[in-house]
């Protein structure tokens, strides 16, 4: 195997996703900021143009993060980060969608639409900037959602350290550092963060 990185938070997650899981896989940097992403080089492995994506040993590629991922825990089931048992799955995948959809999609536009909108408007379509403000205030709005719900939790599945908490932290540390820090009122994900900031695989 052979994965395809960059910098971001995409590539992270797989990356601390496998590191969870012990395996060290051979990388190929991918020069983001020089738009390698968008060449015929890179198109040729993922035409989405985004990192990172996994070779596989047949030589086909994978793209995606939760792609990769569930592929790594179906060859490497244990430990299990997205569940031993359909309703574990079922449990992680429900919490990485809402997870995805409400604050990882809006963060990453707006940061996109705003701080990185030198970068990225002459790459993709993006929002305003007002809108990217608007998508910032609603990851925001959604990650406070998510903090009322978690109680006493452990991690986002309970007492299991999943999928959900590393796609979760990796896009988290990210904001934080393109401006959108964790927000005061998050009291359970302040402490859940540095939690997960001290397990190992988030130096991957």
């Amino acid at each position: 195997m052979k994965l395809y990185n960059s910098i971001g938070p995409n590539p992270r997650v797989v990356r601390m996703f496998a590191a969870e899981k012990g395996l060290s896989i051979p990388v190929t940097e991918i020069d983001l900021l020089a738009g390698e992403n968008r060449g015929e080089g890179y198109g040729a492995v993922n035409p989405h143009g985004t990192t990172p994506a996994l070779e596989i040993e047949s030589g086909s590629h994978i793209a995606e993060i939760t792609v990769i991922c569930e592929y790594l825990e179906e060859l490497h089931p244990t430990p299990a980060l997205i569940g031993e048992t359909p309703m574990q799955r079922a449990e992680t995948r429900m919490w990485t969608r809402r997870i995805d959809l409400n604050i990882c999609e809006p963060m990453t536009n707006g940061f996109r639409a705003t701080e990185g909108r030198a970068l990225f408007a002459p790459r993709v379509k993006l929002v305003g900037e007002a809108g990217g403000a608007e998508l910032k205030a609603i990851a925001k709005d959604r990650l406070l959602w998510l903090d009322g719900l978690m109680g006493k939790r452990d991690h986002v599945c309970g007492d299991r350290f999943s999928l959900a908490d590393i796609l979760l932290f990796c896009f988290l540390d990210f904001g934080a550092s393109v401006g959108q820090p964790l927000p005061d009122e998050a009291t359970w994900v302040k402490g859940w963060f540095e939690r997960v900031k001290a397990r190992a695989s988030t130096a991957a």
